[in-house]
């Protein structure tokens, strides 16, 4: 962090557009005064201060402060020959960009002499055809109108994180939009550039003078990079060429940002390059040479200093080279400063990438091929064929040729307008055996048709012809219509997500600098939280990506693609739904432009807690499915919508049949959920649990939920499965023996009866014959006794009369 505040202290002037590229001969350096030329080549600037402990320097204080002048001057001469090393290594890059911008077609050369005074002198819009449809579609895809950032949550989705990532992106939206007020107009310059050199780059740091962040482009003729380099973050050294008014380091000497060393600015006019000089023809400017300027380096290199040394464990020194930013003045080589560039608490010493790399192709070393090198030659091929054409016809109308001695014409000097006819003196004979005419031909229809050729070979690389998107058959199939699409556009589609990743690259830069050096509140109220959660905010759950779609660059592609899956949701509502209706033309408005679709459409409310009556109401009134929520009474739900499907009107519809089944299953899963936490609140399970792994609890936990499902699963299936249905043949047979059993049972219940009355009536006569028997012995028992009774009183009277005999 304290490195990049150094180094914003230094970008705080606006950079000219225009590279100025440098060739210095170090061995004819003049050298100011108090400087001293070692044996070993190197030049100590100024006088040698005492040095220091290195625990006695801050961490992002300027190391240059504290060195002694022979190892600041081991410094710069290293850095200076790195950079003479690497500018002379791209010579014919810059060769082949230089001569490409002399086929944009800005500057008309009227002067010319060849092949005849007055030839044409037009340039075939080929080049800048391309370069400017590339830039207005490339605009408009990289910078919305509402913001070009959106976020990405890593990791599981919750309402908290989707309200964090929503907070990310308004608020980098806003920076960006609002505050970033180079953001816009280098991203304009930057996407002219890229197609015309191949490879453009941003600059993104914080500011300390704005208080902000800066993305800053910086043109591939001002960047410097190795040989071997194949990538920003790999380089072993970037060297940032900065063009900075004396006045501006005297500024940043001041206030202790850059060292106090003597200034020495440089001759525009010797020192330009040739992309310079033809940049300066194209706008139609003209150095005077006597800007006060200083031309600064500023290297991003790996440097083992003196005194600096990247230690061990034991205190000795590994050799291993530490990230440094250094910061010279080019031509003089006085070191301004030398920065730690790599975090203070960072172990590894990793350095801090401030750069991005644009790509238009990716070419066959560190710098991308753009249009000038890849259509340059077409276009100085159709150039000189339209030239032909046009100086054929010139030619042709005005023709030339000679006329015989001693012929006079009447103002011979001025051209014959139209339906004049002069006076001639001619000697004698025929006037036209006196006059001959250069046999000049018209324009040739075999140039014209070469010329054709050649345009359309241009533009079929640079992918710029017209889509006939409204020409399309409307019965064409999708699969068609996306194929046909894409095969027209392939080189643009490549381009475009080659720009997807750089910004991607731009926008993770940016959030570091949010998160590490802005304030700590949002500016403005948001929700979901108070305004002091913004650095919680810019964590590793949420990834900053570009709002454009690296698979859809033009807005003539969006509305296709948008009208084609249209056509697919229309053509079958029912598997997509309200939601996926409504989703369908809000990517149609979306592509459209539309500023506020929710206007005109009708948003599918979200889903609620309700009752399992209105449910079913829903699921088969409207074909809403219903949603279940863990907080509800499942056992209830599920018996209510049990019993719902048991009626005539459910069973007569096999859809709501499904979407009761789907509900009452997401009701048992939860059911599941809810038994398996359950489970394992008991104090021997949780120990279990906590002897295994993050795998072995997860499998552990679906084994409990699969068994408790299966019960469920269980009872569901019995208590909803119908009785098996038998053979109609063996009803009926099964029905006649039924038939049979009861009439032989009712035949027996006849017999039973008449045994009965049978039974019953010999009963009867028994007890009746009883009764008789009985009557007739209790005569006789009577009879006896009164037999008995008449010779017991006979007796007595016999008894009587024998004592009334004595």
């Amino acid at each position: 962090m304290a490195v990049e505040k150094a180094l914003n202290k230094k970008e705080q002037v606006d950079l000219d557009v225009a590279d100025f590229s440098n060739e210095i001969e170090l061995e004819e350096t003049t050298f100011e005064e108090g400087t001293v030329e070692l044996e070993d080549g190197s030049v100590v600037f100024g006088e040698v201060e005492e040095e220091l402990e290195v625990s006695e320097v801050e961490f992002g204080e300027n190391i240059a402060e504290y060195l002694d002048a022979a190892e600041l001057a081991r410094v710069s001469n290293e850095v200076l020959n790195n950079f003479e090393e690497d500018k002379s290594s791209r010579e014919d890059w810059e060769r082949t960009y230089t001569d490409g911008l002399k086929y944009l077609g800005m500057r008309f050369d009227e002067e010319r002499s060849e092949p005849f005074e007055g030839a044409s002198g037009v340039v075939h819009p080929l080049l800048s055809e391309s370069v400017t449809q590339f830039q207005a579609q490339a605009y408009k895809e990289l910078l919305p109108a509402s913001g070009p950032v959106k976020t990405a949550v890593i990791g599981e989705v919750s309402p908290e994180v989707e309200a964090q990532a929503q907070r990310v992106k308004d608020y980098m939206n806003y920076e960006i939009m609002y505050k970033m007020e180079e953001y816009d107009p280098d991203l304009d310059l930057l996407l002219f550039y890229l197609p015309l050199s191949g490879s453009a780059f941003k600059k993104v740091y914080y500011d300390q003078t704005l208080g902000r962040a800066v993305s800053k482009f910086v043109p591939s003729e001002d960047l410097y990079v190795p040989y071997g380099a194949s990538d920003l973050q790999s380089s072993p050294r970037v060297t940032h060429l900065v063009k900075m008014s004396v006045n501006e380091v005297r500024k940043q000497i001041a206030v202790g940002f850059y060292k106090d060393v003597s200034l020495t600015t440089y001759d525009n006019a010797e020192e330009y390059s040739d992309v310079d000089s033809e940049i300066d023809k194209l706008t139609g400017m003209e150095s005077s040479g006597s800007d006060d300027i200083a031309e600064l380096l500023e290297c991003h290199t790996d440097l083992d200093i003196s005194g600096f040394e990247d230690m061990d464990d034991e205190g000795e020194t590994t050799g291993i080279k530490l990230p440094y930013i250094v910061t010279i003045n080019k031509s003089n080589g006085a070191v301004l400063s030398i920065r730690r560039n790599y975090k203070e608490d960072d172990k590894l010493k990793r350095k801090i990438n401030y750069f991005v790399h644009y790509k238009f192709l990716p070419g066959l070393g560190f710098y991308g091929f753009g249009l000038t090198h890849m259509i340059g030659s077409l276009s100085k091929a159709s150039t000189s064929i339209l030239r032909q054409l046009i100086d054929a016809g010139t030619l042709s109308n005005l023709p030339g040729g000679f006329k015989a001695r001693g012929i006079r014409v009447r103002d011979e000097d001025r051209p014959i307008q139209p339906g004049e006819f002069r006076d001639v003196d001619a000697p004698g004979g025929s006037l036209r055996d006196a006059l001959m005419p250069l046999p000049f031909k018209e324009p040739s229809g075999t140039l014209l048709s070469l010329l054709g050729l050649l345009v359309e070979s241009g533009r079929r690389f640079a992918a710029i012809a017209d889509m006939q998107v409204g020409d399309s058959n409307q019965a064409m199939p999708v699969g068609t219509t996306v194929a046909l699409l894409e095969r027209g556009t392939k080189v643009m589609s490549a381009i475009h997500k080659r720009m997807h990743y750089a910004q991607r690259m731009e926008f993770k830069i940016l959030a570091r600098i949010f998160a590490e050096s802005m304030p700590e509140e949002y500016p403005y109220e948001v929700s979901g939280g108070s305004r002091a959660i913004k650095r919680k905010d810019f964590d590793d759950r949420v990834d900053v990506v570009p709002v454009s779609d690296p698979n859809i660059f033009s807005m003539s592609q969006r509305i296709m693609i948008a009208q084609e899956l249209l056509t697919l949701v229309n053509s079958n509502p029912e598997i997509h739904g309200k939601e996926g209706i409504y989703e369908a033309y809000r990517k149609m408005y979306d592509a459209l432009g539309v500023s506020d679709p929710d206007k005109l459409l009708k948003k599918p409310r979200k889903p609620m807690p309700t009752d399992p009556v209105t449910e079913n109401s829903l699921m088969m009134m409207d074909g809403i499915p219903a949603k279940a929520f863990m907080d509800q009474n499942h056992d209830a739900h599920i018996q209510a919508h049990m019993l719902f499907m048991g009626t005539p009107l459910v069973q007569q519809s096999p859809q709501g049949m499904g979407m009761l089944q789907a509900h009452i299953f997401e009701h048992m899963s939860m059911k599941a959920d809810l038994q398996v936490d359950q489970q394992l609140q008991n104090p021997q399970v949780r120990m279990q649990m906590q002897m295994m792994s993050a795998e072995q609890k997860a499998a552990q936990r679906e084994s409990m939920k699969a068994q408790i499902l299966a019960q469920q699963m269980q009872e569901f299936a019995q208590a909803t499965t119908p009785p098996p249905q038998e053979d109609p043949l063996v009803a009926l047979r099964k029905q006649e023996l039924d038939i049979r059993a009861a009439d032989l049972q009712r035949k027996s219940q006849t017999d039973q009866a008449r045994i009965q009355v049978e039974a019953a009536d010999d009963q009867r006569d028994s007890q009746l014959e009883q009764q008789r028997l009985a009557q007739q012995q209790n005569i006789a028992s009577e009879k006896a006794r009164i037999a008995q009774e008449r010779l017991d009183q006979a007796e007595r009277f016999k008894l009587f009369d024998i004592q009334r005999g004595r």
